[in-house]
């Protein structure tokens, strides 16, 4: 079996925070998605803005500019498209609260625009290295439409697929249109019912975004550690493409070629799947490596449907398979879910990491990946982002620690003890992380209330507090956090933690209040409190869930992005909501909580009853 092979990580050109640098290039092209799944290609000059488009796309919409909006990942575009790349996919929505897909809108009137989009049948959106083998798959679906040999829609699942062909008739990829996933407005099986852009079948996944997630998937799988097919984002045109009549009445708009946005994977072939086979005798390092994945990503529908199991002929090989993991639609989701592990209580995850496994596990990058995926997929959302770098924080630190891939799911996993779900061992971790957070910046603002008569003094040489300061927390982590417009430093380390006693406490105390404001760091008295952080589940209710089971949220950043304009989906912990200063030091405080979480459950203080879990998987 052909693979992909990613041979060397992302370089550090992708590290800073711009999504672009420079100006934007003369010509670009981007691709408009409507939200009932119409794509069409324009031509932008470097003249061009949101509302020159906009004027544009009401010629072949017949939709006001004042009522429709240019939406590219996390922000509504205003005015500029500096930041919007070449090939990009733009999402233009109505502006009405309540929109109904089965309310024919958004649909083209005129061919201008479509007459004007000179790209090919199969276009890539993107042009990275890594999609090197998409680019070969492409061309060899091309040629067989060009010599009239059409895809074959595939019956299974809740979403609309085709498989498309080469010109021997073999099945060669996969093709998911964004447009004809479960609630879209075209899905071909009766799953209606939702615009794209809003949630969907997962609270934290919106309909119509589950294509670029497969993207990722295969991206982070750096080296095919997982196993992952190749994988790309493309617009393609086709007539066997499912248009439903409730959402373009036009009948024959229906019959002509029609474009979409859609995943575009690598067809493996395969003997069955994990539900097909008895999972005893699947390789360890295989089911570790697709668990290190789905822990990074936070894969919130890893079932046995979507491993595909290919026997392994030769000699020597009788009865060895091999694994192939597929659907990471519904992966990074956009806040904390509960995911759906079927490996977790398989007896290969309880078997300890590879000394290979840790070393991969080890030099894993949050940030780098993050910057990565900003660079290759533009459109995603920084809330996806967060929680990649959280759950390979996460994974990390556990591996250090010496916990294996069973212990790791079951800590990411809910708990369904009677009618109520209650948060993950990790989701309670962030609760305390957020509520020290917040005590901390409550701390600092009623200390700048009282010490308005202060003088401050700003010389260097006072301000740095390590040298005013004993450091007793542990020792900094691995790699640290240096987010832009962030706090780059370490911030816990300059912290105080007594552990010689209450007397000495409150020496400290009375010492810290006869400081000027700004030698007196902004979350001092977090670092006394950490040692008496419980980090049991018995109290997670109280210290920052909401009755209705959703995570009261802090400090906003201010920012305006779609996200706002969406209703919060029930969660217990949002990422989202905290500027670039509070999600550094917010990482810095997990941190710091994992050792007596990890410690906790080695000693047997968590509860490690056999967990009650839900059939959550959406097999699609």
């Amino acid at each position: 079996m052909a693979v992909a092979s990613f041979k060397t990580p992302p370089s550090r050109e992708y590290l800073g925070n711009k999504r672009m640098e420079g100006k934007p290039p003369r010509k670009r092209r981007v691709f408009v998605q409507t939200e009932t799944g119409c794509v069409l290609g324009i031509e932008l000059d470097r003249s061009d803005n949101a509302q020159t488009v906009k004027k544009r796309l009401q010629l072949a919409l017949n939709v006001p500019t004042e009522e429709s909006s240019l939406i590219y990942g996390d922000m509504v575009l205003k005015n500029d498209l500096s930041t919007v790349g070449n090939d990009c996919p733009l999402l233009l929505a109505r502006n009405f609260l309540h929109r109904s897909s089965s309310t024919p809108c958004l649909s083209p009137i005129g061919n201008d625009l479509q007459q004007g989009d000179q790209s090919g049948l199969v276009e890539i959106l993107g042009c990275s290295s890594q999609f090197s083998m998409a680019k070969e798959l492409v061309r060899d679906v091309v040629k067989a439409i060009e010599n009239g040999i059409d895809p074959i829609p595939v019956r299974s699942g809740l979403g609309g697929a085709y498989y498309f062909r080469n010109c021997d008739g073999e099945n060669v990829a996969i093709v998911k249109p964004t447009d004809e996933e479960p609630f879209a407005p075209n899905n071909p099986k009766g799953f209606v019912g939702k615009a794209l852009g809003q949630p969907g079948l997962k609270r934290s996944v919106r309909v119509g975004e589950t294509g670029f997630r497969e993207v990722a998937a295969y991206l982070l799988d750096y080296d095919n550690f997982a196993n992952v097919p190749p994988t790309a984002l493309v617009k393609i045109t086709h007539p066997i493409f499912n248009v439903n009549d409730a959402v373009n009445a036009d009948k024959h708009q229906s019959m002509m070629q029609v474009s979409k946005i859609a995943s575009f994977q690598r067809f493996i072939l395969h003997d069955f799947d994990a539900s097909d086979h008895g999972t005893s005798s699947f390789p360890v390092a295989a089911v570790h490596r697709i668990g290190i994945l789905d822990v990074r990503i936070l894969n919130t529908d890893r079932h046995a449907g979507n491993l595909l199991v290919k026997k392994l002929d030769g000699v020597g090989r009788f009865g060895q398979v091999e694994l192939i993991p597929i659907d990471h639609g519904l992966c990074l989701p956009e806040s904390l879910e509960d995911p759906y592990f079927e490996w977790i209580h398989w007896p290969q995850a309880s078997i300890p990491f590879s000394e290979d496994e840790l070393k991969y596990i080890g030099h894993l990058d949050p940030v780098r990946d993050s910057e990565m995926l900003r660079m290759e997929l533009p459109m995603i959302r920084e809330a996806c982002l967060r929680v990649l770098v959280l759950c390979t924080t996460f994974l990390k630190e556990a591996a250090v620690f010496g916990l294996c891939l069973a212990e790791i799911g079951e800590m990411m996993s809910r708990e369904f003890p009677g009618h109520e779900e209650e948060p993950s061992e990790l989701e309670v971790i962030c609760i305390k992380a957020r509520k020290l957070l917040e005590d901390s910046e409550a701390w600092y603002f009623e200390k700048l209330v009282h010490q308005e008569d202060f003088q401050f003094d700003m010389e260097v040489d006072e301000l740095d507090l390590t040298k005013n300061l004993e450091v007793g927390l542990t020792a900094k982590p691995p790699f640290c956090f240096g987010f832009e417009g962030g706090n780059s430093q370490n911030m816990l380390s300059k912290l105080v933690e007594n552990i010689e006693g209450e007397e000495r406490e409150e020496e400290a105390e009375s010492e810290w209040d006869e400081k000027p404001l700004g030698q007196v760091p902004a979350i001092s008295k977090l670092s006394m409190s950490l040692r008496n952080v419980s980090l049991g589940e018995q109290s997670w209710r109280h210290q920052g869930a909401a009755s209705n089971g959703s995570y009261l949220p802090g400090m906003s950043s201010g920012n305006r992005s779609v996200n706002e304009q969406s209703p919060a989906g029930a969660s217990f912990v949002k990422l989202v909501d905290m500027n670039e200063r509070e999600w550094s030091l917010f990482l810095e405080i997990f941190q710091k909580l994992l050792y007596p979480a990890f410690t906790n459950r080695k000693l047997g203080n968590v509860n490690q009853r056999q967990r009650q879990r839900l059939g959550t998987s959406c097999r699609f």
